[in-house]
This record gives structure tokens, sequence and C-alpha cells, in this order.
């Protein structure tokens, strides 16, 4: 093998070779000292015990291709279900073990081969779950918010009564994209792959890519218009393809063959735009982590289309600050005199961009943002919704949610979804996407220069601490 697939393969670890990280590990206890879980419950043995400690234990190592061909563990520790797959053990490791990843794949091959709870498969079913929530969304959000309806969910289905759960939108927001683009009489951005070898299209230095995700089509259409305003505002045209559910709520509970399913349709989707040079902007954390890394280093997905579509896809704050590190960026901020709490979430952490929404923040007027600097907010997408795994999760987010209301804000800001959900409903205070917070300013300067108040457009005056 040359010095060049070394490096490849280094740098894109396979299943198996995930679990071969196991034999790097120092035996430090970084990794338990982090673990936000492990902190509040005697439930989970901690991150090392499970992870590389365990895997020492585990036999008949196959191919991960085909998950129904995978061998029962010999030793298998069903405590390893109690890992939320925040990331932060694989984050701290000094040796580079990837012990999150090596949990959820411990948790998928206990899983392999058995029925999946009918909560968990539920849960991991974003896609279908919208679609039904959204077409029946009055009867939807009337069952989510009785006590009744909240009551069976947890007796029956080991959902808690009291897990965050959003409203469903009256429409999807594909729907609502298609609408708008026949309104503007726009043919382009809506034919799947095949638009991207269409004549009308910009090319890549003028138009991104939205992936969306399953928050926005379902439940949080604003999210979509104040990111769409922005990157418009900013001189591109923003293309809405057709997509699927990024496939991470499905990794979580263990189901990487729907997992794997899902992604497979994505990448049909994206790796044609990729290959032209169009960027691919997600407001979902979560989702453009998963596509940026969960894909090859969970699932072992390193075809071609797997790696061009990772290699262009941003997070929409990173592509934001990118755009103003190359003087690119608006910076028409008018000015918002507010305290603004931040909570980055775990899935921000793993991409390794720092804090991008907190310099973003820095450039508004008069805007207080203060990075709550607090691990977990405890939901980890799907984990905390769990009944057996409810109060771990609010015990986990109890110091971040004290701080939030301590601050006294009126809204506060995260840039994963879940997490807002488990904040605002924990603390009673509005939380927003730093996308939203942007859109804000942005207006405020226009109001500001269209009353000819110069003053309130002034960029660069803003402060971002942290706590």
């Amino acid at each position: 093998m040359s010095i060049a697939e070394l490096v490849a393969e280094a740098a894109a670890p396979s299943m198996e070779q995930v679990g071969y990280s196991s034999d790097q590990c120092l035996k430090c206890n970084v990794c338990n000292t982090v673990c936000p879980v492990m902190r509040v419950t005697d439930k989970f043995p901690g991150p090392k015990y499970v992870g590389p400690q365990a895997a020492r234990f585990r036999s008949g190592r196959t191919s991960p291709v085909q998950i129904k061909d995978w061998p029962i563990l010999a030793s298998p520790d069903v405590t390893v279900d109690y890992c939320s797959g925040c990331g932060w053990c694989t984050a701290a490791c000094p040796a580079g073990v990837k012990i999150a990843e090596m949990n959820s794949q411990s948790r998928a091959r206990l899983r392999a081969g058995h029925r999946p709870k009918l909560r968990d498969w539920g849960l991991s079913q974003t896609d279908l779950v919208g679609r039904v929530g959204v077409l029946f969304s009055p009867i939807g959000n009337w069952a989510l918010s009785n006590r009744l309806v909240r009551w069976v969910m947890e007796t029956f289905f080991g959902i808690h009564r009291k897990a965050p759960f959003p409203k469903f939108s009256r429409r999807t927001y594909q729907s609502v994209w298609k609408r708008r683009l026949k309104k503007r009489d726009i043919s382009l951005a809506f034919a799947g792959a095949g638009s991207a070898r269409a004549t009308s299209l910009p090319g890549p230095d003028k138009a991104v890519v939205y992936f969306h995700g399953c928050a926005v089509n379902y439940y949080e259409p604003h999210v979509a218009n104040a990111a769409i305003s922005i990157l418009e505002r900013n001189g591109f045209q923003v293309i809405v393809p057709p997509q699927a559910c990024c496939g991470l709520p499905a990794i979580s509970n263990g189901l990487y063959a729907d997992a794997r399913g899902k992604a497979h349709k994505n990448l049909e989707i994206l790796a044609d735009y990729a290959r032209k040079g169009y960027k691919i902007v997600g407001t979902s954390t979560s989702c453009t982590h998963t596509i940026k890394a969960e894909y090859r280093e969970m699932l072992d997905m390193h075809d071609d289309d797997t790696e061009v579509v990772a290699n262009a896809t941003w997070d929409i704050c990173e592509f934001l600050l990118d755009l103003h590190d190359h003087g690119r960026l608006d910076t028409g901020f008018g000015r918002l005199d507010e305290d603004l709490p931040y909570h980055a979430p775990c899935q921000l952490r793993s991409h390794g961009i720092g804090l991008p929404a907190m310099d973003l923040f820095a450039l508004v007027p008069g805007l207080r943002a203060r990075d709550m600097d607090h691990d977990c907010c405890g939901i980890a997408g799907t984990y905390g919704m769990k009944k057996e795994k409810y109060d771990i999760a609010q015990s986990v987010g109890r110091p971040l949610f004290d701080k939030v209301r301590a601050s006294g804000a009126s809204e506060a800001a995260c840039d994963s979804e879940t997490c807002r959900w488990q904040i605002e409903k924990a603390t009673s205070v509005r939380t927003k996407h730093p996308v939203e917070i942007l859109a804000a300013a942005y207006l405020a300067g226009d109001r500001a220069r269209a009353a000819g108040d110069g003053a309130g457009s002034a960029a660069g005056s803003g402060a971002a601490t942290v706590n």
C-alpha cells in the first residue's frame, strides 16, 4: 500500500478500523471525566468500559456491509445503550480512539437480527412521522399537547410524557419551496440530481445547495426562511433539491440498515451538485455532521459519492463566517440591544470548526452573546425523549437550564433543533437558530437605514463572551 493510500485510510476509518482503534486506548480515563451521562447516573459505567475496554472481548469481526450478518457479541453489555452518543469522549481522547463511534456500532450489533422496538423504529422514521403529522397537523398538535395522549405514549410506547416535541407545520417546506418557485416562475433547482446539469443553473460561485433536514421540512420553516434570506442577501441563489432524512435518528437507535438506505438517497441527489463545485449548506448542525463524518465513520461508506458530498458540506454558520473571512459577507447588521445565552450543541463541537455563531454574533452591534459553556443539554437527538432516559437527560442539562434562566434573557440561541426544543421546554425561554438572530439584525439595519440612522448599521461593535 502506498503512503497516499495509508494516509487516506487513516483519515477515513472504516467500521472495522473504529473497532481496532481500541488497541490505542491508554486507560487514562479522560473519556470518563468528560462524559456527561456518567457524571449523573450509575446506570452507565462510562465510555472507556463499554467502548475500548469491552471491545477487547468482542469476537467475530466480519464485513460490516450487511448488518444482518454481524455476529452477536461474545460479551454483550447492554449498558452501552445508555451512551447518548454526544461524542465528547472521542473529542477528548488523547490517543484518537473512536469511542463514541465504537459504542454506536456496539449498540447496532446488539440489535442486529432482532425486531426493533416500535418506539425506536418510530423515532427513527422522521420522514414518515413528519409527513403524517403535517397532513393531520391540527389533530397531531392537539394530541401532543394532551395529557392523556402523552400518558398513553409513555405507558405503551416508552416515550416520556414530558419529552419535548415541536408543533407540526401546516405544510412541508418542500411543498412551500415548490410554490415559491412556481410563483417566481423559476424553472430550476427542484428536479433532483438532473437539475445540476440545467443550463439555467448559476455557477457554484453564485449558488448553494440547501440541505434543510427534517426539522425545517416538518416543524421549523421559519429557520429556512431566515437562512435563505441571508444567503440571497449575500448574493447566492438557493437550490433546494428533494432530500430524505440524513439518517442520524436511525443511527442513534442502532438501525444502521435504515440509516444506510437514507444516506444512499441523499448521496444520489447531492453528489452531482458536489461534483459541479456547489457547496451544500445545512441549518441542522446534526445533519451536516452526519453527512460530513458519520456516513463514513458509522456506516462504513467510503465510495466516491460519500467523499465528494462530505467535502462539499458546510454548516451554515461555518459558511457565513468563511464568507466574512474572505471579505464577502454583508455586515449591514442593525443594533440588537439584548443579552443572548448561546449553547453550542455536541454535534456542532464534533465538526471541529470552533463556534462560528459566536464569531458572527460579535458582528452585531449591541448584541451581548454569551456562550453558556456547558457540554450537553441532555436530549442527544431522541435519547432524552425515552422514558428510561428522560431523567438522565434532564440531569445532564440542568446546569445549562439554570444558566439560561439566570441570564434573564428573553431568548436564547442554539444550532441544533432538538437542543432548542429541549432548552425551550425546560426553561420557557424562546430558543432560536443563530440565523434567525442574524436575520433580525439585518432587518434592524435595513430599518435604521430607511429611517436615515446610519449609526444603527455600524458592524463589529457586538460582544461575545464565554460564561
